[in-house]
Order: C-alpha cells, then sequence, then structure tokens
C-alpha cells in the first residue's frame, strides 16, 4: 500500500533540479513537469509536477498483460508508449532504421512517487518495503552533484532528409492525397547526431529554459534518455470522463509584438490551419467514440489559439463519457497513436509514413504519462523532443507537419525548422 506524506520544499526550481541529478543514479525514472501553465491561462487542466525514481516491479514485453500488472500491483505506474506500438493494434509494421532501441512500451511502478498538488509537495512510498525512515535517507540522497557536465560540445546535426527530398516526398503524398488515399498526413523528418558525450540533464535543463511546456518530460530507461517539452496531451482519463486535445497548426513567434500578434490572427483565419485541425477532431471524435457512451463525445474547444515560448498553436479540446464496459486499456488501444501525429483516415496515413519517412519514430510521436491506483491516466505527445542513446552516443529528435491538398512544400519545410528552433538552440548546432 502507498502511502504519502507531506514534504517541505523551499526552493522549487532547485528542488526539481536535485530529482532530475538523482535520475543519474537510477536504471528507470520519470519526470513530468507542467511548468506552471494552469495559472498561466493555459485552459488545459495539466498536472503540476510528478516524478517517479527507482523502480519496484517493471513491464516491457506484451501489451495484453498490461492491465493484468496494474490489477496486480493496485499502485501507480509510469512509463511510455512508442508509436510503433501501433502494430500491436492494427496490421501494420515497421522496418525503418531505429538508432535509440526502446521497447514498444515500458512502465514500472516506482519506489519514490514525488508530486505537486494543489500547491503542496508530497513523497509515496510503499509501507510493506520503506518506512518513513527510509524517505528520509532518500530525501538526504536528493541533492546538486558538481561532476554534471554544464559545458555544451560542440553538435553537428546531419538531416535524414535534404530539402529537395522532403519537397519530392510532399508532392507525392498530395498525389495520394488527390486521389483519395487519405485527406491529411503527418510526414516527419529526422535530424541526428553520432558519437556524442553529452549530459541528457543539462540538455533537459537548458530545453525547459528556452522552451517551458505544459506536457513536459525527462525520461531514463537504462542508457536511453527523453528530453522532451511537448505543448500537447494525448489523453488523460479521470473517472469515467476522457479528455483529448490535439495540436493541429503552427505560426511563429516574434519579438515584434504587431509581427506576433499578426502571426495569431493568421493562424486564428487561415483556411489551410483551421482545415488541418478540424480533420483530426473528427479523428479523434471518432477514435473516442468506440469507448464512450453513445452520444457522449463533444468537442469543448474547437481551434483555439494559445501562445508558447516559441510557436503559437491551434489546439482543440474533445471529451468523451467511457461506456462503463471498457477499461482504461480499452481507451488507448481505441485511440492510439494520436491522431495529430498520423492523419486520417489513421490506418491509412500510418501506412505511408512507413513507406515516406526513412526513420523508425520509436518514442517520438508515442507518448510519457502515468496511471494511478484507480486506473485513471495523463499522457502527453513525445514531440518538440530529444532521444538519446548514451551508449552509442547517438542524439535524435524528429519534426513534422500535416501535408493536406493546401499545403505548400516550402512552407511545411519552413514550420519543422521552426518547430525545431528551440532544441537547434538548446543545442547551439549546426546543420
Amino acid at each position: 500500500m502507498r502511502q504519502f506524506i507531506d514534504i517541505n520544499v523551499d526552493n522549487e526550481k532547485q528542488f526539481k533540479k536535485k530529482l532530475l541529478y538523482y535520475m543519474r543514479n537510477v536504471g528507470s525514472g520519470v519526470i513530468l513537469d507542467g511548468n506552471d501553465f494552469n495559472s498561466s491561462g493555459f485552459q488545459s487542466d495539466t498536472i503540476d509536477f510528478i516524478a517517479g525514481v527507482d523502480k519496484l516491479y517493471e513491464i516491457n514485453e506484451d501489451f495484453n498483460r498490461l492491465e493484468s500488472f496494474h490489477s496486480q500491483h493496485n499502485d501507480w505506474m509510469l512509463g511510455f508508449l512508442t508509436y510503433d506500438l501501433k502494430n500491436e493494434f492494427e496490421q501494420l509494421e515497421s522496418h525503418n532504421d531505429d538508432e535509440i532501441e526502446l521497447p514498444l512500451f515500458y512502465f514500472f511502478i516506482p519506489r519514490f512517487l514525488i508530486r505537486k498538488r494543489e500547491g503542496k509537495w508530497e513523497i509515496g512510498f510503499d509501507t510493506g518495503k520503506d518506512s518513513k525512515e527510509d524517505v528520509d535517507l532518500f530525501m538526504k540522497s536528493v541533492k546538486l552533484e558538481d561532476n554534471i557536465q554544464e559545458d555544451m560540445p560542440e553538435v553537428k546535426l546531419v538531416s535524414r532528409v535534404t530539402h529537395a527530398e522532403y519537397v519530392d516526398v510532399v508532392n507525392k503524398i498530395q498525389h495520394h492525397i488527390g486521389i483519395g488515399d487519405v485527406y491529411e498526413m503527418n510526414y516527419c523528418i529526422e535530424f541526428y547526431a553520432q558519437k556524442l558525450n553529452i549530459s541528457p540533464l543539462h540538455l533537459y535543463e537548458k530545453l525547459s529554459e528556452v522552451s517551458p511546456a505544459p506536457f513536459s518530460a525527462f525520461m531514463k530507461y537504462h542508457d536511453k534518455t527523453l528530453i522532451c517539452a511537448s505543448p500537447e496531451r494525448y489523453l488523460k482519463k479521470e473517472g469515467n470522463r476522457l479528455i483529448s486535445q490535439p495540436i493541429k497548426g503552427t505560426s511563429p513567434r516574434d519579438q515584434n509584438p504587431f509581427i506576433d500578434k499578426a502571426n495569431i490572427e493568421y493562424l486564428k483565419t487561415s483556411e489551410k490551419e483551421r482545415s488541418e485541425n478540424i480533420m483530426i477532431t473528427d479523428l479523434v471524435r471518432n477514435d473516442l467514440s468506440k469507448v464512450a457512451k453513445q452520444g457522449k463525445v463533444k468537442v469543448e474547444e474547437l481551434c483555439g489559439v494559445y501562445s508558447f515560448r516559441q510557436v503559437h498553436q491551434m489546439i482543440s479540446t474533445i471529451s468523451a463519457e467511457m461506456d462503463e464496459h471498457h477499461s482504461w486499456v480499452d481507451a488507448i488501444k481505441a485511440t492510439f497513436p494520436m491522431g495529430s501525429m498520423t492523419g486520417a483516415p489513421k490506418v491509412s496515413a500510418m501506412k505511408l509514413i512507413e513507406k515516406y519517412e526513412v526513420t523508425k519514430r520509436g518514442l517520438y510521436s508515442g507518448s510519457v504519462g502515468y496511471v494511478t491506483p484507480e486506473g485513471d491516466f495523463d499522457f502527453n505527445v513525445v514531440i518538440r523532443s530529444m532521444l538519446y542513446n548514451q551508449k552509442k552516443g547517438y542524439l535524435s529528435f524528429m519534426v513534422g507537419s500535416a501535408i493536406t491538398a493546401l499545403a505548400e512544400p516550402e512552407k511545411e519545410y519552413e514550420e519543422c525548422l521552426v518547430k525545431a528552433s528551440a532544441i537547434m538552440k538548446v543545442l547551439n548546432a549546426e546543420e
């Protein structure tokens, strides 16, 4: 049984940093940080902060066992779902290159769960395995270290896809749209660096400073790390209510307030951006209807525009009341991968993604999140993120955009670079 006790946190920024540094010493760890977006006008009801460190139990094989694993332990779980989990749900396959090499999914039950809730900090521990004295020892071990790499090495990024190749693929996708294979497809490209010795802790700190986001995450799985500044929620379950908030539609920020305001107005009124968002909203409605009570899927907000540090985004909010015959795992199976990262129709789009992308997505456009003992959960969309295989020294990040009949290849390429800008700044990278 997990018991929560209050802890005193005088300096939240420093405490978060201490927890991050503690991750160096564990095989499994997840940090989920809402970066105070709840108090800054962002209408998404994000988490405040949750971190799970050390593992008591774990599962990374046979997704069909996940629900029984959760029922058996009746505890909090943290972990991830990779994009290629789709192959377990549909007649699909993936054969593209994968240099990060994560399992299809992974969840663990943490020894210690630290969270901020309604302004209060608390820590949860298994009373059958640990005592309050063990909690005290853990809290003393969470400290800053002097030997963390702070200097950024020179990073030479390579694009898997040249500018000309990108334009060619977009034209081919639009041919598929023209003959009715798909209406919209999310096409992504990879940037990578090799033989790189870098501190993922430092990368996460810098990315959080450059691009704070409501669904940020740091995830460690042995020698693989996710550094994530996501603005997007995939799916949340609270009681029998589901909520999904797909992002489709992007415009850049500008230091000139008049230009910045004009970029917002463009996003609000653009036929192309709105059509992208509405198509994916319809897809999400259809996915949620598979596990919802009849007539209980609702669009709470259509094409709302929200501003983040690097970009303006168009976000819709769709809710559903779950049918009691479906479980929390059923909700994931019905909706994963998220429509904003695939296209419509979803299965047709995923087949074309496999055909035209040259990198296996893995955790990119997958999800990181938590599941409560009651089967409630909250998962993000892994975008605006870096993945690092420390053993190989391989660093990767992907960016993409929605290709529709109205898309202009050059502008879509520019949108990809806008989305990559925060990561480029963090890496001080040259392409």
